[in-house]
């Protein structure tokens, strides 16, 4: 039977990429599972998940720099009362959910990739759910 979790994840910037992969993995580790599918979802319209480079910190940061400059945070445009439009939009397009192969016991990324939280109307304490098989 797979196993369903809530991770906890803490944010402390208004717009901050929160590297998950450790969390994941221990988690993955603790199941016992050798091959399968993992599956993570972010139950939270201004929060997503993605998997990205983890080696050049450079790269999450130009990601959120390339975000606000498609996706600006305030605009006259937005009707949106709560004032947070842009983070919906920015969840959305980073997507709430991921899959990954779990293989010999251990996450299947690619050498440079890492599981990252992306917070966008932070901060705040949030949720990861993870399926497990």
């Amino acid at each position: 039977m797979a196993a369903f979790q809530k991770l906890p994840v803490g944010t402390r910037e208004h717009t901050q990429l929160v590297d998950v992969t450790d969390l994941v993995r221990r988690e993955v580790r603790a199941a016992g599972v050798r091959e399968g599918v993992v599956t993570l979802f972010v139950p939270h319209t201004t929060a997503g998940i993605t998997i990205q480079e983890n080696a050049d910190p450079d790269v999450v940061r130009d990601l959120m720099v390339a975000l606000e400059r498609a996706v600006p945070w305030e605009s006259g445009d937005y009707r949106h009362s709560e004032g947070n439009t842009a983070a919906h939009v920015k969840a959305s397009l980073m997507g709430s959910s991921a899959q990954m192969f779990v293989r010999d016991g251990d996450l299947a990324l690619g050498t440079w990739q890492a599981i990252y939280f992306c917070e966008f109307d932070g901060p705040r304490s949030r949720e990861l759910w993870l399926q497990i098989p």
